[in-house]
């Protein structure tokens, strides 16, 4: 799901691993459990798309509901080109870049990535993230200003997150002014 926002949501579990329920005195969510579970759902669904992607391919592209296509190429486009650009490590690169973290995996499966290479730096990509970011969420949720602030927080980190891909589109839109102008 390309438009949720991953980044606040790890960020908010974390912080929720941090609250104690005031009537058990207990925390209302295990840090150890949930970074476990986030884990496995991150690794899972990448895995999930990669072979997807890799069995179906290019065919998945023309499906379409509502005579939409439901992946845009424009999406499979970008994505192709980062990971183009950056190899690899777009691997785990894309975990912190909303949309393109949806798409990578696919495309890597349709690119026929080797699959023990995919899983290698999926797995490191998806440890790097949800630990980074749930674990931020619980030291920073000490702070009362950052509980009685969380929608601020959660619009911070969703703005940050979404700061390359408005870097890239401002710099697209400068390098098309400059070539009509030419």
């Amino acid at each position: 799901m390309p438009f949720l926002p991953g980044d606040s949501l790890l960020f908010t579990a974390g912080l929720f691993a941090n609250q104690v329920n005031e009537t058990t005195g207990e925390p209302f969510l295990n840090i150890f459990l949930l970074l476990g579970l986030l884990f496995f759902a991150a690794v899972l669904g990448d895995n999930t798309n990669y072979w997807v992607g890799r069995k179906i391919g290019l065919k998945a592209v023309q499906i379409k509901f509502r005579k939409k296509r439901i992946v845009k190429q424009e999406y499979l486009d970008k994505t192709h080109a980062f990971f183009e650009k950056y190899g690899t490590k777009t691997i785990i690169m894309a975990r912190f870049v909303p949309i393109v973290r949806t798409f990578t995996p696919f495309v890597a499966g349709i690119a026929e990535m080797k699959y023990r290479r995919f899983l290698l730096f999926d797995v490191l990509g998806g440890a790097i993230w949800i630990g980074s970011l749930t674990i931020a969420g619980y030291f920073l949720g000490q702070f009362e200003w950052i509980r009685n602030n969380i929608e601020l927080v959660a619009l911070g980190i969703i703005f940050i997150s979404v700061l390359p891909i408005l870097i890239e589109i401002i710099k697209a839109k400068r390098s098309k002014k400059g070539q009509e102008n030419q």
